[in-house]
């Protein structure tokens, strides 16, 4: 079959890879249809991986498919049922993962396409845990974005910083993969959305997403923006994933007791903040990783209930250097697909 590796920090090889085993028990092949490309990505063909890891490695951390057979005792999944996969080894034994919790899995065995063998190759076979049925009728390109970034959206907004109907948010970098997907759960609840983007080209897509209000943070100062359009007063939440270029605006955005929750830090990994601001303000402050299996769930039903992402690009498989490159450049509106 087959098989896109890194074989070197920014170089990688469609090679020939041999098929994976007949599914054991409790086991289950699936046939990879898409693949959605994230930031991760991006950090592991630089080589930002963070820890020793072998070399070649298969790619792709978040992917959609359909089964193609099942072990022994797999009850809940069979031949022709499309699926998603979730995007780390973990261990399903220890007491996060007996909680839900797999995103704190004490015993996690890697980060697929990261740490271990990814998911950019023709089938893999998976524990059954791991492998989440899809309701029918979602296109492939679609479902490839449930697994890391829907579903990481949906536990930063709702699991961790507790977004309620009508509440005020400021979604930063509203173009990207995870800031569309933001925008669109947030307004589904009735929100006020208020969003960052780079030019003014995006604004107006984010505007026919359903942002309420656009700042363009290229001219403007988006923390001054956002006091003046709340009447001083701050969101309620910040949903931030940008890093140190933001963060401190980002907490200036917030009203007394609000609450930022973040995820990525692609603009650098250190900042400074003022704790006395932190403490007088009452600010909530978050971390946020993944997501849960029940995340994953929840994410595929709402795209059946019609909220589906934003695809920016769609590039076949010998082209995914070609897709990183356009998620590397910030053009993006949306998310980069591979098809298979």
């Amino acid at each position: 079959m087959r098989a896109l590796t890194l074989v070197a920090d920014r170089k990688l090889k469609l090679a020939d890879m041999a098929a994976p085993p007949a599914p054991g028990a409790g086991e289950v092949e699936v046939r990879i249809k898409a693949v959605g490309l994230n930031h991760i990505d991006l950090w592991g063909y630089r080589g930002m991986a963070f820890v020793k890891r072998k070399l070649p490695l298969v790619v792709g951390a978040e992917a959609a498919g359909e089964v193609t057979a099942v072990g022994a005792g797999v009850s809940a999944l069979a031949p022709g049922d499309p699926v998603v996969m979730y995007g780390a080894l973990t261990c399903g034994t220890c007491k996060a993962c007996r909680e839900g919790r797999d995103n704190l899995c004490e015993n996690v065995g890697g980060i697929m396409g990261f740490h271990v063998d990814g998911f950019a190759r023709d089938a893999v076979t998976m524990p059954e845990r791991l492998v989440i049925k899809a309701p029918a009728g979602i296109a492939m390109r679609d479902l490839a974005c449930a697994p890391i970034a829907f579903a990481t959206v949906e536990h930063m907004l709702f699991d961790n910083a507790k977004l309620q109907p009508g509440e005020t948010i400021l979604v930063h970098a509203g173009g990207s993969g995870i800031g569309t997907a933001a925008i669109k759960m947030a307004k589904a609840i009735g929100c006020t959305v208020i969003t960052t983007v780079g030019d003014d080209a995006k604004a107006e897509k984010a505007r026919a997403l359903g942002a309420d209000h656009v700042i363009n943070y290229r001219a403007d100062r988006f923390e001054h923006v956002v006091r003046k359009i709340t009447a001083k007063k701050g969101v309620d939440v910040v949903f931030e994933h940008t890093g140190a270029e933001t963060f401190n605006g980002s907490l200036l955005a917030l009203k007394r007791g609000g609450r930022l929750v973040t995820c990525g830090a692609t603009s650098g990994p250190s900042t400074t903040f003022n704790l006395m601001q932190l403490f007088q303000q009452q600010y909530k402050i978050f971390g946020s990783f993944g997501a849960s299996i029940e995340n994953i769930r929840t994410v595929l039903a709402k795209m059946a209930g019609g909220l589906l992402p934003v695809i920016d690009t769609e590039v076949a498989l010998p082209d995914f250097e070609r897709g990183l490159a356009r998620l590397e450049t910030r053009q993006v509106f949306g998310k980069v697909i591979v098809n298979f």
